[in-house]
């Protein structure tokens, strides 16, 4: 696949983010300022607890089978896409919350500390891979669902105020990029990057903008990591060679410039938003140098392997093989997953998730801000001209 390399700080794209802030000024409430009591989570795999568990999907959606949770935290498999936790799960722990549940698990009785939307697959554009995910539309249907539960169990005060003193945490967009774009002839036909990438960052503007109408006030978001840079990708890209050993050197960069480019509009949309609603606050994070510097040089960081994945087959274990669940039913599997930076052909280990939260639980602030996820949690006096100025 050839893809021409966009400037996408040119001005097309510069006024195609401006009109679709247009739309949200508008005069709010502020928020109250108590510390946190509830995590709510949306978005895909990275954070998917297990719902793709309760739906029809393909095997490649799910993860409730071995070797997923080899490492022993778990007793056994719960559809969480690493060798043990992932992010939110950490996130749970330092804000003093239990593990929170997938939305669809049964027999859920409170959902006052919050609980898990998020779809392994799933997209922020309903036309990526439709049908067989949890898309963010229906995440956020879901959420008014526990919206009107919370009110009916807690009445509207107590409810309100658990919904305005939640964070909520998303993690989305990758798939609408490696599957809805790339992996889609028809889209890249009718649309080009630019404007593509316009689509996504609007749809998730206005879910931003919806969770806010709801009560919201709280945010987390785990940008997109260097996509061309995973195993699956460089395993696709033309030149790939399992003996090149150049770090880096054969990423699939039409992924990579793509996701970039998501980040460097969010951050635009969340600068612009703070200004614009009352009370709004959120936690964001340069995870692409982030995590590429650790691909690049695992070793800094207590890993021996960052290129190839620990579970899968063909070049970098790029193949999705893991787990003998799909197509292709012979898989190999590494004797120590803690060594790698990725797990299986998509999704990284235990020890980077864990790492992933310390960065957004306490910075540092060159790689996360304005706020850290402990600064929403604990509301630490901390003010930006949002807080001071009404709009």
């Amino acid at each position: 696949m050839t893809m021409r390399k966009v400037d996408f700080s040119g001005s097309y794209f510069f006024v195609t983010t401006l009109l679709l802030l247009l739309p949200l000024f508008v005069s709010t409430k502020a928020a109250a300022a108590a510390a946190a009591s509830g995590l709510f989570i949306f978005g895909d795999s990275t954070v998917d607890a297990g719902n793709n568990i309760y739906i029809e999907t393909i095997p490649e959606n799910r993860a409730n089978y071995e070797p997923y949770a080899q490492n022993g935290f778990f007793q056994e498999p719960t559809g969480r896409f690493s060798d043990g936790r992932i992010i939110v799960d950490f996130i749970a722990e330092y804000a003093k919350l239990p593990l929170i549940p997938p939305y669809l698990q049964p027999h859920i009785a409170d959902f006052s500390n919050g609980v898990n939307f998020a779809s392994g697959g799933a997209g922020i554009l309903s036309t990526t891979h439709s049908g067989l995910v949890i898309d963010l539309v229906r995440q956020l249907k879901y959420f008014e669902q526990v919206r009107k539960s919370l009110i009916e169990k807690l009445g509207a005060a107590k409810a309100e105020e658990v919904i305005s003193e939640a964070v909520y945490f998303i993690s989305i967009g990758s798939n609408d990029y490696m599957g809805g774009y790339f992996g889609n002839e028809t889209m890249q036909q009718f649309h080009g990057p630019e404007e593509y990438l316009g689509m996504v960052i609007g749809n998730l503007t206005q879910a931003i903008q919806e969770l806010y109408d709801k009560g919201a006030r709280k945010f987390g978001f785990l940008s997109l990591s260097p996509l061309g840079c995973l195993p699956a990708l460089r395993a696709l890209n033309p030149r790939a060679n399992s003996n090149n050993e150049e770090a880096g050197g054969d990423c699939f960069e039409a992924a990579s410039d793509l996701a970039l480019a998501h980040n460097n509009a969010l951050r635009i949309v969340l600068e612009s938003l703070q200004h614009i609603l009352q009370g709004f606050k959120y936690c964001n994070s340069n995870f692409y140098d982030w995590l590429l510097d650790r691909v690049n040089n695992p070793s800094k960081y207590g890993f021996k392997e960052g290129v190839k994945a620990c579970c899968g087959t063909g070049p970098y274990g790029g193949k999705k093989t893991c787990g003998g669940e799909k197509k292709v039913t012979e898989y190999e599997i590494c004797d120590n997953a803690k060594d790698y930076i990725w797990f299986d052909s998509f999704h990284p280990t235990e020890g980077i998730h864990e790492q992933f939260a310390k960065a957004l639980w306490d910075g540092p602030s060159s790689s996360v801000g304005p706020y850290t996820l402990q600064d929403l949690f604990f509301s630490k006096e901390k003010q930006t001209i949002a807080d001071i100025v009404d709009i």
